[in-house]
């Protein structure tokens, strides 16, 4: 019987199927949560691996950390004192100062009095600014701060860039700020819009930017006082951590730069500045010879150089005391923000849950001087689908062909060197290729593949263990299971040896030993036989009684089958002797026994009914094997092979051409031999003398000379007195002497019984 087989093609189509659709996800970006996170964790892990980099040595950060709260107040401080900040900056040579707080509201001064400080200021206002002296002491109390923040930035030699936010949307709000107040704050930040967009997208609603709904801008006293200003807004992924920022939002008609776009374009002497926008999305920024890539939105990557602190900070406390060495920030970009505990511009990054904003725009600002961008190509989609397509196809080529523990551990080795390999390109390169959607594609068809083999082969498995382990050796079985579609269970004609092997005299044993010592004696026997037949990877056919039945060549294919049922038979008669003489002592009983061989076609399969079946053999050539088997009665041997398989083993094995017979059942008649021992054995001089008067004495036999067969026969006896077939001979001489077989006799011996 044959278990029903699902057809092949059902696992590639089912492997493919599962493949289109990870494809599907993959190139129409159809949000699977949980395989994006795993994205970003192991992106996250890439830059642990990498560890720390080496910062430009042009951006300083001036840090209101713990140090300078303690010592000039809590925050938000007087604007005048960030005016002492601009100067002391200015005068130390920082070329660019950018800053990542907003003034977005007056700061209003709550001294009722005039200090003579505060005086100062005026005057100091008065000569640069007609129509002071217009004021009255509550109007200059109210903005005197914003004034004089807004005078030491005008002042400056460095160029100063302020920074602002968005709202994103109208949600954001809990009020309704209306348009007019949109174009008003549109206008403070209007002189810092990209001045030229480069696109090939003819409709505009089909641009992909970022849209902001209004601007939250710093104050017109202050946007007119500074060079430029830029957005401070990064982006968060769904785990809260910013792996990029934008470099363009779009509000209103006009597209606006981030702070670090500003800052960097103001250190570069404002060369001309581009955003390049093909018809698949933005491409990036082209700031004269240097071009920042983006993502399709105007996303920069961000490549981290390493933990807080990588970029040299400068307490405000230290620089506004004068503390900090003549020319630390000269010719450099200086960052003001904040780091101090409560001052809410700490962020989550790859490095470190708890990092500080300003550090992330340092960062930014580095990797546009640098060109230490964190690249993803447009063919890296490509490389992409290709890896998802190859790797996820890999587990339908090689598990078929392996063990599962085998499979697992190469399924195991793909998956590591994916990630290697991803990860030595984004050590070395900076190239970020996609690491989960390939390992998610390899994980799924692995375990489809895995779980199609355990409801096929695995059930194929268990049915050939299931069926053959009562016959054959488990290494047999584990060869067959190597390639479970040599099998042919159902029935096939093939050329087989076959051995019958049965104890002589046993039943009559019955009369000594009682029946629990008789079934003892037995099953010893049988192992100790078997063992020998499994030992030659034959298949153990059946015990009947007393009787072995094996076959050998099936269901492994074995060209050798011949030899190896000889190998078995005198295997077995070795195992009988020495069990005989373990046993000497015991009382139980020296064993003999007769063995026939035979090869030639037989049928092999399952054979049986519905309702109890077997593995096994049938044919002429079988039912041959069982009377050569008979046949050792009549000879007194105990092996004898048929001329089939004669000739497959003459050049292996010492054998005697015995005689020509005609057995019970068969009209052709078949040339019988006994098997001696193996080739290269050393005989006893009188066993070789006694094989030559055989041959001697049969070949008189059959010229019937039967004096000289009988003097020929009567000397092998001489030299070997217990040698079966001389005796058998023999007495057939001593009859056919006085009664002589007829005259068309052709030295054929027909036995009357089986």
């Amino acid at each position: 019987m044959k278990s029903p087989k699902i057809p092949k093609y059902l696992k590639g189509v089912a492997v493919v199927t599962l493949l289109s659709i990870a494809l599907t996800v993959f190139l129409f970006q159809i949000d699977v949560p949980i395989l994006d996170l795993f994205e970003l964790k192991l992106y996250d892990m890439r830059f642990l691996q990498r560890g720390r980099l080496q910062p430009s040595p042009v951006v300083a950060l001036a840090m209101i950390d713990e140090k300078s709260l303690d010592q000039e107040g809590r925050w938000p401080w007087p604007r005048s004192k960030i005016a002492l900040l601009v100067d002391r900056l200015s005068e130390d040579g920082a070329k660019v100062i950018g800053f990542d707080i907003g003034f977005l509201e007056p700061e209003e001064n709550s001294d009722p009095t005039v200090s003579q400080e505060f005086q100062e200021a005026l005057d100091r206002l008065a000569e640069t600014n007609e129509g002071l002296v217009d004021l009255t002491s509550g109007q200059v109390r109210k903005d005197i701060n914003d004034r004089i923040l807004a005078d030491a930035i005008r002042q400056a030699h460095s160029t100063t860039v302020l920074g602002y936010f968005f709202h994103m949307s109208p949600s954001e709000l809990n009020y309704d700020i209306g348009k007019k107040e949109i174009d008003r704050q549109l206008a403070l930040i209007d002189k810092s819009k990209y001045p030229m967009i480069l696109q090939q997208e003819p409709e505009a609603s089909r641009l992909p930017f970022i849209t902001a709904y209004a601007p939250e801008a710093n104050l017109k006293i202050l946007s007119d006082a500074a060079d430029g200003s830029g957005f401070f807004t990064v982006a968060s992924d769904l785990d809260g951590v910013v792996r990029n920022v934008p470099l363009m939002i779009k509000c209103g008609e006009d597209l606006f730069p981030h702070l670090t776009v500003q800052c960097v374009w103001q250190y570069l002497d404002r060369p001309q500045l581009i955003v390049n926008v093909p018809d698949y999305g933005v491409k990036g920024i082209q700031m004269g010879p240097q071009f920042i890539p983006t993502d399709e939105n105007g996303h920069l990557r961000i490549n981290y150089l390493g933990p807080a602190g990588v970029f040299p900070h400068y307490s405000i406390t230290d620089i506004l005391k004068g503390e900090t060495p003549a020319g630390t920030f000269k010719d450099r970009i200086v960052l003001v923000g904040a780091t101090a505990v409560g001052t809410h511009d700490l962020r989550s990054t790859p490095f470190s849950p708890v990092y500080p904003g300003v550090e992330i725009h340092a960062t930014v600002i580095d990797n546009m001087l640098t060109g230490r961008f964190i690249n993803k190509p447009r063919w890296s989609e490509i490389f992409d689908l290709i890896a998802i397509i190859s790797i996820g196809l890999l587990p339908g080529v090689f598990l078929p062909r392996v063990k599962a523990m085998a499979g697992l551990i190469i399924a195991l080795g793909i998956f590591t060197l994916h990630i290697l390999f991803t990860r030595w390109l984004f050590i070395q390169f900076n190239l970020w290729l996609n690491m989960v959607y390939p390992l998610a594609s390899l994980a799924i068809s692995y375990t489809f593949v895995t779980v199609f083999r355990y409801a096929t082969v695995e059930k194929d498995r268990r049915r050939i263990k299931g069926t053959f382990r009562q016959y054959v050796a488990p290494m047999v079985i584990e060869e067959m299971l190597k390639d479970p579609e040599q099998l042919t269970l159902g029935g096939e004609e093939k050329v087989l040896t076959v051995l019958f092997s049965d104890l002589e005299r046993f039943t009559s044993y019955s009369e000594r030993y009682g029946p629990k010592e008789m079934i003892k004696i037995l099953s010893e026997y049988f192992n100790r036989v078997s063992e020998e037949i499994f030992k030659q990877r034959g298949t153990l056919k059946e015990y009947v009684g007393d009787e072995v039945m094996a076959f050998f060549g099936a269901p492994i294919e074995q060209p050798d089958h011949a030899k190896r049922a000889c190998e078995a038979a005198l295997a077995m008669r070795d195992a009988r002797h020495k069990l005989s003489k373990e046993w000497a002592d015991s009382g139980r009983p020296i064993l003999h026994a007769r063995t026939g061989i035979n090869s030639g076609p037989m049928l092999i399969g399952n054979l049986g009914s519905r309702y109890r079946f077997a593995y096994g053999v049938l044919g002429d050539q079988v039912n041959l094997g069982s009377r050569l088997e008979g046949l050792n009665k009549q000879y007194k041997t105990s092996i004898i092979i048929g001329e089939n398989t004669y000739e497959l083993v003459k050049e292996d094995f010492i054998v005697r051409d015995m005689d020509l017979v005609r057995v019970v059942g068969k009209e052709q008649c078949v040339r019988v031999y006994e098997l001696i021992a193996r080739a290269g054995e050393t005989l006893s001089p009188e066993h070789l003398g006694a094989l030559e008067a055989y041959a001697a004495g049969y070949d008189e036999y059959c010229r019937q000379h039967w004096p000289q067969a009988i003097a020929h026969f009567k000397r092998a006896l001489a030299l070997r007195p217990d040698d079966g077939p001389s005796k058998t001979m023999l007495q057939r001489c001593m009859v056919y002497k006085d009664d002589p077989p007829p005259e068309d006799w052709e030295c054929v011996f027909e036995p009357k019984t089986k």
